[in-house]
């Protein structure tokens, strides 16, 4: 469902303007493999509508299912003067330490020249590249970071409207499915004629959806209140879907875990993870904490704030066959005594169906 959020800030005003874009062309050149261009297939798989082409030159293929599995009516081209009709570039790629590719600048220039806009999630803003802006100011292009922000909310802990019923995405680790977990059981709400909105915290979900919070370009002492703010500005819906970031458990994210855990004041939980995975991705001498021990954390910790729990589990099975997929649901199942799925295999209906039976205990209270 579309969220209606007035803009606060010339930042908000420029997401608004993704909202408006239909004729997409995503850039992961030299760069679509799945881990790095996880935003591109994330952007054809909840805006494929909207997506006109992929620019890739490298990836043997004709058309984006062939480099991404997803995305068949979708064509790659190796250059701009290939493109179709198109009013937008987003960057498709999420690569660590999020710098801009160096030999992707002239590419960008052509793209302005063609007065299309640029997108992008990177930690290297397009907006203080003085070429850049120059360059758009006189092709009447926009340059949109959806990362650059200027919140300032520290956290009131006032209550949130009674009857908006808030559950958010925790998980084992990080990149593990709790941005596409929250958008499918959103979704499937929606589907079912219920009032449910996802409320983004990431550049992906942020480039998905036209609107939401970079939570992890906030100052630390503002995430907390920047994510209630955001909150109250959509609390008319019946349910939030709010995206989770990181890890409780993760050396280095667990920061932003908590505050998005303590800010959103959930009522649920659904708590996600990898089958196979074992170690901190990116950390390989750092072991993942048990499942166990996790949703005990969580729930501590949530309970600190609102009074919470978890109402289910989704598994990213992708490393899987199909056999050993359903063996790890039902043992997570019967390990865990919650409702299980793999939002992609499987579908999210337990989920919602958990979703639902929250809301009517919050309402009973």
């Amino acid at each position: 469902m579309k969220l209606t959020v007035k803009p606060n800030s010339k930042a908000d005003q420029s997401l608004l303007r993704i909202q408006s874009h239909r004729r997409i062309i995503i850039l992961t050149d030299g760069f679509s493999s799945p881990f790095l261009a996880k935003t591109a297939i994330s952007l054809i798989r909840y805006r494929g509508d909207h997506v006109a082409a992929v620019l890739e030159t490298v990836a043997d293929g004709e058309n984006a299912e062939d480099v991404f599995d997803i995305g068949e009516s979708i064509p790659l081209i190796s250059s701009l003067q290939e493109a179709p009709d198109a009013d937008a570039i987003y960057i498709g790629i999420a690569p660590p330490g999020g710098k801009l590719p160096g030999d992707w600048r002239d590419l960008l220039k052509q793209a302005i020249r063609k007065r299309l806009d640029i997108v992008s999630g990177l930690h290297d803003f397009l907006t203080d590249d003085d070429e850049l802006i120059v360059l758009a100011q006189e092709h009447r292009s926009q340059l949109i970071d959806v990362r650059r922000n200027q919140y300032r909310d520290i956290a009131d802990a006032q209550p949130f409207r009674e009857g908006c019923v808030r559950i958010h995405t925790v998980g084992q680790d990080c990149s593990l499915g709790k941005m596409v977990t929250t958008l499918e059981v959103e979704r499937g709400l929606a589907e079912r004629g219920e009032s449910a909105a996802f409320v983004a915290t990431g550049q992906t979900g942020i480039m998905i959806s036209g609107h939401g919070v970079p939570i992890d370009c906030v100052v630390s002492d503002f995430v907390n209140g920047t994510i209630e703010h955001h909150i109250r500005q959509v609390e008319t819906h019946d349910f939030l879907l709010i995206e989770g970031q990181g890890s409780i458990g993760h050396p280095a994210y667990s920061s932003v875990t908590a505050g998005l855990l303590h800010g959103s004041a959930p009522h649920g939980l659904i708590y996600c993870y990898e089958a196979g995975r074992s170690h901190i991705g990116g950390i390989e001498h750092f072991p993942l904490r048990s499942h166990q021990e996790l949703i005990h954390a969580y729930e501590m910790l949530a309970n600190l704030r609102h009074p919470c729990r978890i109402i289910g589990v989704a598994v990213n099975t992708r490393n899987l066959t199909e056999e050993q997929a359903y063996t790890e649901l039902a043992n997570a199942h019967e390990t865990l005594g919650l409702p299980v799925c793999d939002v992609y295999r499987t579908g999210a209906s337990p989920l919602v169906d958990a979703a639902i039976k929250l809301r009517q205990e919050v309402l009973s209270r």
